[in-house]
């Protein structure tokens, strides 16, 4: 439980998305400078530089070089100083982004994050994990604020691989029923030293939830078949607009603690985060014993869209070892069930998951027979 009795509300200070809209670049940053530093990743790099024709900022560009640690921050922070940088635009994935985050923070620039694919809700953060050479997570940074702009362009969004967008959504799904534990144990955000939730905080993160079982389906099936529609936007909009200001100012719970724990499973390392978040919200829900109808609702979603539903979905065969090693993880503090309110057992952890994989196994097997 928290021991403020304030409120903290916290984010970029202005998103814009729209397709096309990477293009409009220079017109975006020219409040901030109009000497840029893109950071960008390396597979992408020749397609993002094709979409500018006629570069009205000085533009110097530099490839990611594919892990965000303490020397790459320092490599990318130095080039940008060379540079007389401006502005850091990273452009890319999550640790591509963190690293642009980290350096621009080092530097005291504004930074202006341009995602390519919506699999996360890390671009609006105020966030960065650091990473060993090796892969294995060093710590997360805190920052001081947000990015100046988080530019999103909806048509490269759509291009990335689907699997992305819908990894987005399972990520996304967390977010109103984390925020209601986190509201439930009064535990703190993740705004500053952390605060209580404000009221606009819970009805974003709400929003979220409502917006993936209302555009989710349609949006899946828009871009299977080459379509940009409002649905499309609005999940665009949720994975990251909605579910980035949702975690940040409400803060994680038992979803996410399932992904900590998937860390000690090595043939889990092939899923992404918000799949695995994902099967962690069914996990969650158990834990809490939701509402029947409530568990039907997020099982129906996820089987429409795609998401991972059990443990074999992700690559983790359902045994005994596995489960403890998992609760072992989730219980080892500081992987978010702490904000669950309610005491959190190995027992509970244990039966949670079991039941979440059963859950996901019938309602999978059921479905298969309609």
């Amino acid at each position: 439980m928290t021991s403020s009795r304030s409120r903290a509300f916290g984010g970029p200070f202005r998103y814009v998305q729209g397709p096309g809209e990477l293009t409009n670049l220079a017109q975006h940053a020219a409040d901030y400078g109009d000497r840029l530093f893109l950071l960008v990743d390396g597979f992408l790099m020749d397609s993002i530089r094709a979409r500018f024709n006629d570069e009205s900022a000085a533009m110097t560009w530099e490839k990611f070089s594919g892990e965000c640690t303490e020397a790459e921050v320092g490599r990318v922070a130095a080039l940008a100083s060379e540079a007389k940088a401006q502005v850091i635009v990273g452009v890319g994935g999550g640790k591509t982004l963190d690293a642009a985050k980290l350096a621009a923070a080092n530097l005291s620039l504004p930074l202006i994050i341009a995602p390519t694919s919506a699999s996360t809700d890390a671009p609006t953060s105020a966030m960065s994990v650091l990473y060993k050479e090796t892969g294995e997570h060093v710590r997360a940074v805190c920052l001081k604020h947000s990015a100046e702009l988080v530019l999103v362009d909806s048509s490269i969004i759509a291009a990335a691989p689907l699997r992305l967008l819908v990894a987005g959504m399972g990520d996304a799904l967390s977010t109103w029923f984390e925020a209601r534990a986190n509201a439930a144990s009064d535990t703190a955000n993740y705004i500053g030293r952390g605060y209580r939730r404000s009221l606009a905080a819970m009805a974003i993160a709400e929003k979220c939830y409502r917006t993936l079982l209302a555009d989710g389906f349609t949006a899946r099936l828009a871009l299977e078949n080459g379509a940009v529609t409002e649905a499309v936007e609005n999940v665009i909009e949720a994975n990251i607009l909605l579910s980035g200001l949702g975690f940040e100012n409400t803060g994680c719970a038992g979803a996410h603690a399932v992904h900590t724990g998937f860390h000690e499973i090595e043939s889990a390392a092939g899923a992404y985060h918000g799949e695995i978040v994902a099967f962690g919200v069914l996990f969650q829900l158990m834990l809490e014993n939701a509402p029947a109808v409530e568990v039907e609702e997020v099982l129906q979603f996820m089987y429409q869209v795609g998401l991972p539903m059990t443990m074999t979905d992700l690559n983790v065969e359902p045994t005994e070892e596995n489960f403890q090693k998992i609760a072992g993880r989730i219980l080892d503090g500081n992987s978010g069930v702490e904000a669950e309110p309610f005491l959190v057992t190995r027992d509970l952890v244990l039966g949670a998951l079991k039941t979440a994989d059963a859950m996901g196994r019938r309602f999978k097997s059921r479905a298969a027979k309609v």
